[in-house]
């Protein structure tokens, strides 16, 4: 089966084509670093990853870019209150330069930690200044821009094509705006490049043709994606509240300045829901990966439950949800351990079976399913483990690398285990499935080898 990806544009699943052969240019929205990223964030940097494998599996070589917004993300995507740059280092009392390599580090550690494969290219907002300006004057020539007196704007209403991605009604917009537009001609318009205002000193400041102050944080997206990837590239990933603002306006712009939407596939992750709401920074109180590892959670477990969920689908966060992926990648870990030394080639069937799955948009709940299925079935030993560790390319859960934990056996469980391999040395083997019966309700799994056994949890 080719690969089929749900397009946002369209509303529809679309065949995936590359705009050139063998290749794809694909765009990633990163993390505004003033504050560390939470578990709910960081599902859609999963669904990217499971993305990226898919299209690796598949052949394609991936030009991954990432930004980081590390200045102009204002706290409202009404262009209105304080750049969220400003507003953490008035909470952390260091410089926003400052967290903004904190933040940033702490990020690339979550990746790390949950065996997310970094982008090809990082590109800062902050270090693309130029290229930002160089853009909004490409829009203004086109004649879309208008000035007010705390910044440049984009008129949407010389755009009849605004709001396509996010199916915005705009007439309703404007008639139901109930907020003061103040110097703004639409509703829809939004910030090209902000005004510092004159009673304070941002630590975050550059000059440009029409004064002293920052982008905003759209303009950012559009031009770096065009710096790396081109005027139109393949790919364009997020999660879904960027659709009604901050992926519209990135086409909005590169449609004015080059006459294109930018990307060729849009593809958004949904949320991670805690109580049925959506987990937000700006609510507070978040979950962090570190606050999984300080309560004895492999950071993995995570990455496993997010694959039991389509990447199309909410997906709602509980502990006990966790405490159950963490036991399922366990015994997951343990069978394919267990399987012994990869001495054989993946299986053909499955494996097309399973590039079948993830061909159908990414379906990583049914090829997580497939691979039970082959630890169920009359594969030998050596090939189960060859096609699981090759399933392991797109779930990324390092099932090759995983290896028991020496631990200190308790000697209730050590006497069981004893007695169980002089049953099995014995030939009692009745008397052998009940003493792994019994070790598997203490919590225990055993591997019997030529000269011996070893025990594990589970």
């Amino acid at each position: 089966m080719s690969l089929h990806l749900y397009d946002t544009w369209t509303r529809s699943l679309r065949e995936f084509t590359p705009l050139k052969a063998g290749e794809v240019g694909l765009y990633t929205c990163g993390p505004t670093v003033y504050n560390y990223a939470h578990i709910g964030n960081l599902r859609t940097y999963l669904f990217e990853d499971g993305l990226t494998r898919t299209l690796r599996l598949n052949g394609y070589h991936v030009n991954h870019v990432m930004n980081i917004t590390d200045v102009g993300h204002l706290v409202s995507d009404a262009d209105e209150g304080e750049d969220k740059m400003e507003a953490g280092s008035r909470r952390t009392g260091q410089t926003a330069w400052t967290i903004a390599a904190l933040y940033t580090e702490a990020f690339r550690a979550d990746l790390k930690a949950l065996n997310i494969v970094e982008p090809t290219t990082w590109c800062k907002a902050t270090d693309h200044i130029a290229e930002q300006i160089s853009f909004i004057e490409e829009i203004e020539k086109k004649g879309y821009t208008y000035k007010t007196s705390d910044g440049v704007y984009f008129d949407t209403s010389k755009q009849s094509s605004y709001g396509y991605l996010g199916r915005l009604d705009i007439e309703g917009l404007q008639g139901g705006a109930r907020v003061d537009l103040g110097e703004k001609r639409n509703a829809t318009d939004y910030a090209l490049w902000k005004f510092s205002a004159p009673e304070e000193k941002r630590q975050m400041e550059w000059d440009s043709p029409w004064g002293r102050g920052f982008p905003g944080w759209h303009i950012e997206c559009s031009a770096m994606a065009h710096k790396y990837l081109g005027e139109y590239f393949d790919i364009h990933c997020g999660g879904e509240d960027h659709i009604t603002v901050h992926h519209t306006n990135e086409i909005s712009q590169t449609e004015a300045a080059y006459g294109t939407r930018l990307s060729n596939y849009w593809m958004h992750g949904y949320f991670l829901l805690t109580n049925d709401a959506k987990m937000s920074k700006s609510a507070g109180e978040f979950l962090r990966v570190q606050l999984l590892i300080d309560k004895g959670y492999d950071p993995i477990s995570y990455r496993y439950l997010c694959l039991t969920a389509h990447y199309r689908s909410q997906l709602n966060f509980s502990w006990d949800a966790l405490d159950a992926a963490q036991t399922a990648l366990g015994r997951l870990r343990q069978n394919v351990f267990s399987l012994g030394d990869v001495a054989a080639k993946p299986n053909a069937e499955y494996v097309a079976k399973f590039m079948e799955k993830l061909n159908d948009d990414l379906n990583f709940p049914q090829a997580l399913a497939l691979a039970y299925e082959v630890l169920k079935s009359n594969l030998s030993a050596a090939e189960k483990k060859a096609t699981l560790i090759k399933f392991d390319d797109g779930f990324g859960l390092g099932l090759a690398q995983w290896v028991p934990k020496e631990i200190e056996v308790p000697a209730n469980v050590r006497a069981v285990a004893d007695a169980r391999w002089a049953a099995r040395n014995a030939k009692d083997w009745a008397e052998a499935d009940r003493l792994r019966s019994e070790l598997t309700a203490l919590g225990w799994t055993m591997k019997d080898g030529k000269d011996g056994y070893t025990v594990a949890q589970l």
